[in-house]
């Protein structure tokens, strides 16, 4: 019959009771290593203490939590504690990867009592005792005796903890399986907390690298927010170093730090008066944004709607128009350079367009046939047109109409190609067939029909558009006087009448200028007289530099190329000297 009290025994130890006693013996007699003695004792017996380590970091990492561990090996404590003190055993590379393993699986990431707190204080030490330069004259001694500076010594013994806990965050959820076992994604968070102070530290790059990768697999593997801003901050200052995806992926995390890339991105734009269409689209090239947008389509979300917001505030600004293109223009590239597995519908990322508008806009002209090019900008001119009659004309829906044409218009802004083929073919188009192509450029620079003056703004660019047309079919100057001034005055506000956009009638201009067959010396004439005198010399090189550029990426004839070369090149040169920055 078994004895009464055999039922109430606790759990059987988890470790032979005088095996514990030895090792304590142990780390006890040799203390911090001192003496030669006890150095040369250390390594005798650092084998067999690795495997006694081993066993204890299993039994760590199968208990359920801070307080069960110690109340099962209570005597776990004192020996970490003695050992984390020993330089020799902290030396060897191995050792010290158990001991981390094990400090890091007793940290509790939200400790729920006196004895899970205070463990993770003395944690805290410990760690930083062993990753810091402490002036510790046991420490000191070793080093000395074996030649290694400390600073080497204590960066190396980092490089370590780094390594182990890259290779460690490395690993997947444990717990999938078993939802009492204690789970390796807890470590997550109080691995993110004590990076905070090593964010600048360039040793450390790896492991926040790691953290930001680390795929959410379990809702435990939340980083922390204080590791996230100290990231965000260091990187926004240049005090840290991040590969491509480690960024993409504190965009993902941050949403503060995604909207201080853009923030930047647009004010080094618009303070930036000076840079070219050229240096813009280079810029964005080696920006990680538009990849970033086409991975995932979330951060392009985000990055939409800040455009958006900007877009409404500073409605004409020419500068933030040109982004907004070139930026598309990239973002489409990235898009296409993914996998198709790998790819997300248009629909979702430009959720609130007119979904029979997204295709046609978003195709790039060079994917068109050239000869196609009229019928397609006619089709965007009136399909545009007749959505602004439905939606602006009913009453009972204005509000929700105005977003539908300001969600139109904000694509048509992103894909200013079609709008810049609709100028090339002004110049070849006659007065029975201007009338689509007008439109869509009034529309583009016009987009809001404030007081009801979109009529009038038409009339105007077809005004412009006559008498630019008139001065090009004049074979030879001179030209009249007031024939120019009444293009100069066509370019300037107008008292008792809506106002038409400069840069409608600047880009008529230099259109015509580089792409209508007269001779050279009558356009160079006609730019230069009209745009010193309206005091647009800058915005009239800007647009030739984006002509430019959108030519030579497959705009022009290959026939037509020569020509076309040559009367840019003058025409720059000839408004290099009126004294410009360059654009």
């Amino acid at each position: 019959m078994a004895h009464p009290q055999s039922q109430s025994q606790g759990p059987e130890p988890l470790v032979d009771a005088e095996e514990v006693q030895f090792w304590l013996g142990k780390v006890a007699a040799w203390g911090q290593a001192e003496s030669p003695g006890t150095q040369k004792d250390t390594c005798l017996y650092l084998r067999k203490l690795k495997d006694f380590l081993q066993l204890l970091l299993t039994h760590i990492n199968n208990m359920s939590s801070t307080t069960e561990t110690m109340r099962r090996l209570p005597f776990l404590g004192q020996l970490l504690g003695r050992l984390c003190w020993n330089p020799c055993i902290t030396a060897d590379a191995a050792s010290r990867g158990l001991l981390f393993q094990s400090l890091w699986s007793l940290y509790s990431e939200e400790p729920g009592n006196a004895v899970e707190r205070k463990a993770n204080q003395w944690i805290r030490k410990v760690l930083c005792q062993l990753a810091t330069e402490e002036d510790d004259t046991a420490t000191q001694a070793v080093l000395t005796h074996m030649g290694v500076p400390p600073r080497e010594y204590h960066l190396k013994g980092l490089r370590k903890m780094v390594a182990l806990l890259v290779e460690e965050m490395g690993k997947s959820c444990t717990s999938l399986g078993n939802a009492n076992q204690r789970c390796s994604c807890d470590r997550v968070l109080a691995v993110s907390d004590a990076c905070v102070p090593l964010v600048t530290c360039p040793e450390a790059a790896p492991l926040i690298g790691a953290l930001l990768k680390r795929p959410p697999t379990c809702v435990r593997a939340s980083l922390s927010q204080d590791f996230l801003d100290a990231v965000s901050s260091a990187y926004s200052s240049q005090c840290l170093s991040l590969e491509e995806q480690a960024v993409v992926s504190l965009w993902c995390h941050n949403l503060p730090s995604l909207e201080e890339a853009v923030i930047s991105l647009l004010e080094s734009v618009l303070t930036n008066t000076g840079s070219t269409l050229h240096s813009l689209e280079q810029q964005l090239a080696q920006s990680i944004l538009p990849k970033a947008c086409a991975q995932h389509c979330s951060v392009f979300l985000v990055v939409n709607d800040i455009f958006r917001s900007i877009l409404k505030q500073v409605e004409g600004n020419q500068s933030v128009l040109s982004l907004l293109h070139s930026f598309t223009s990239c973002f489409l590239r990235e898009l296409a350079l993914l996998q198709p597995q790998g790819c997300v519908s248009l629909k979702a990322f430009f959720p609130n367009t007119p979904q029979n508008l997204l295709v046609p806009l978003l195709t790039q002209p060079s994917e068109t046939p050239r000869e196609a090019w009229r019928d397609h900008v006619n089709w965007l001119s009136g399909s545009l047109q007749r959505l602004t009659e439905e939606e602006e004309g009913d009453e009972d829906t204005v509000t929700r109409g105005q977003c539908v044409v300001f969600e139109s218009w904000f694509l048509l802004v992103q894909c200013a190609h079609w709008v810049e083929v609709a100028v090339q073919l002004l110049v070849s188009a006659g007065p029975e067939d201007c009338g689509p192509l007008l439109w869509l450029l009034t529309f583009y620079h016009h987009p809001t029909n404030m007081g009801h003056c979109r009529a009038l703004h038409l009339v105007s660019a077809k005004e412009a558009w006559d008498h630019i047309r008139s001065l090009f079919l004049v074979s030879a100057p001179p030209r009249p006087a007031d024939s120019l001034q009444s293009l100069v005055e066509l370019l300037s506000s107008r008292p008792q009448q809506p106002s038409l956009a400069p840069q409608l009638v600047l880009s008529l201009l230099v259109n015509f200028s580089v792409l209508y067959q007269n001779p050279l010396s009558g356009a160079t004439e006609i730019v230069c007289k009209v745009v010193e005198r309206s005091g647009l010399v800058r915005e009239a090189a800007c647009i030739l530099s984006s002509l430019e550029l959108r030519l030579n990426s497959g705009g022009c004839s290959s026939t037509d190329a020569n020509r076309v070369q040559l009367r840019i090149k003058a025409l720059q040169d000839t408004l290099a000297h009126k004294h410009i920055e360059p654009c």
